[in-house]
């Protein structure tokens, strides 16, 4: 599922991105992009993964994301429906065919990845705070305020999280969530309405950013395509469109 919300672009409307070819598409070649749930809980967050080498899903508490490895394997569907649990709703990314007989179809959506390019100038932010455990409500909060994307009481486990506090209060964060190999995904990007158009989010996504490179990853997001002001701000700062991905919602058969 991809983030839904941000701050960083300019509320005025933008033009609809444009979508190179799949030959021309930046970072093309990886593969591990293609699937990047699987990637990571087959990978760094392996140790997260509940399932099999067919279906493997993060805990409840951590992300919702439920990983397929390949849509080609007849016995997918069984073994999502055996994961999950019955009459249970599952939300699954770059799905290539539709729900079979008994499983509900809840609807869907289109969304769009990003890579970083060379444009790209993260840098470290001296006001950035680092977030933690002990900041789980406060995350909570600011992600139900600003409905960036899905957030857990463990989603701060995924990878490096942070804020910017004023007068004491979190009024702006963003993290690290999906990690394929060599990649790292920045997600929850929220900033409170009474502090946007002051480039906070643009700031914290540039301080992921270089943490992601000081590593030795590259940077990639994901957002709704309907979200073209998002879009349009993630590529002013440097942010490609890499691949269009469909979202779909279903329920498991009872």
């Amino acid at each position: 599922m991809p983030d839904t919300a941000i701050d960083i672009a300019d509320p005025t409307e933008r033009p609809e991105p444009q979508h190179p070819s799949a030959a021309e598409a930046p970072h093309a070649d990886a593969a591990v992009l293609d699937n990047p749930a699987w990637h990571a809980l087959t990978g760094p967050h392996a140790r997260f993964a509940i399932g099999n080498d067919l279906v493997r899903r993060y805990p409840e508490d951590v992300a919702p994301f439920v990983a397929v490895r390949t849509w080609d394997d007849p016995e997918v569907w069984d073994a999502l429906r055996d994961l999950v649990g019955p009459g249970a709703p599952v939300g699954l990314s770059a799905v290539e065919q539709p729900f079979p007989a008994g499983w509900e179809d809840l609807g869907g959506g289109d969304g769009v990845q990003l890579v970083e390019t060379d444009a790209l100038q993260p840098r470290p932010d001296a006001e950035a705070v680092v977030l933690g455990a002990d900041d789980v409500a406060e995350m909570l909060a600011i992600v139900e305020r600003n409905q960036p994307g899905p957030f857990r009481p463990r989603t701060h486990e995924l990878g490096r999280y942070i804020g910017i506090r004023r007068d004491g209060r979190l009024v702006a964060m963003a993290g690290e969530r999906l990690h394929p190999d060599g990649w790292t995904e920045i997600s929850a990007v929220s900033t409170d309405a009474a502090y946007r158009r002051q480039g906070l989010a643009s700031r914290l996504v540039l301080d992921v950013a270089f943490h992601i490179q000081e590593r030795g990853d590259r940077a990639l997001m994901h957002a709704a395509a309907s979200n073209v002001n998002a879009i349009a701000a993630y590529e002013r700062l440097g942010f490609a469109l890499r691949r269009s991905t469909r979202f779909a919602f279903g329920r498991t058969p009872a």
